[in-house]
């Protein structure tokens, strides 16, 4: 008797799409002050888009775990989603993928909640969020069974190349005496 793929296909889409949405709503973060930007769309729409995507990719976490879980290939328990280091399924790649999964849910909860816990600690929380992008890479590429494939390899090394390109952007914009941010 076969299994059925289809929670395997599902759980490897999501997971895939997840890291997608991710490194959008990190490089939205990234260039929402950015005058250069200024022209073309207006910073509340930027954000929009950031949050948009933020909790699009936390939606698809959600359902990678669910459906890593209802999968028969791999047998995850719910538990090694929850706790870092019960996966049965390579344990220290999965690992990285739930601390950021946890750190995510963390910063996307933290949106509304800016005013309470104060623009400086938010802003500080907000940081981890290359940790989140740095861990889903290294979880995606040693947990991810596409990850020797050309187009999967190509799909993390663009978006760790945007990421990066992203941030050197930001930081030597922020030193440079014409400043492009706000």
């Amino acid at each position: 008797m076969r299994t059925d793929p289809t929670f395997w296909l599902l759980a490897r889409a999501a997971g895939l799409t997840a890291y997608v949405l991710l490194t959008g709503s990190v490089l939205a973060g990234l260039v929402i002050r950015l005058r250069v930007l200024a022209r073309v769309v207006r910073q509340a729409a930027v954000v929009d888009v950031h949050r948009f995507l933020a909790l699009t990719g936390l939606g698809m976490i959600a359902l990678h775990g669910v459906t890593l879980v209802l999968d028969r290939t791999v047998r995850m328990p719910i538990v090694a989603l929850l706790v870092p280091g019960l996966s049965p399924y390579r344990p220290v790649a999965v690992t990285w993928g739930v601390i950021a999964a946890v750190l995510f849910v963390l910063i996307v909860v933290s949106f509304p909640l800016r005013r309470v816990i104060r623009t400086r600690n938010w802003r500080r929380l907000h940081r981890t969020t290359y940790a989140v992008f740095v861990l889903g890479t290294i979880h995606g590429l040693l947990a991810g069974t596409d990850s020797s494939q050309q187009w999967a390899f190509g799909l993390y090394l663009g978006a760790v190349g945007s990421v990066a390109f992203a941030a050197a952007y930001r930081v030597l914009s922020l030193r440079s005496p014409n400043r492009v941010l706000a």
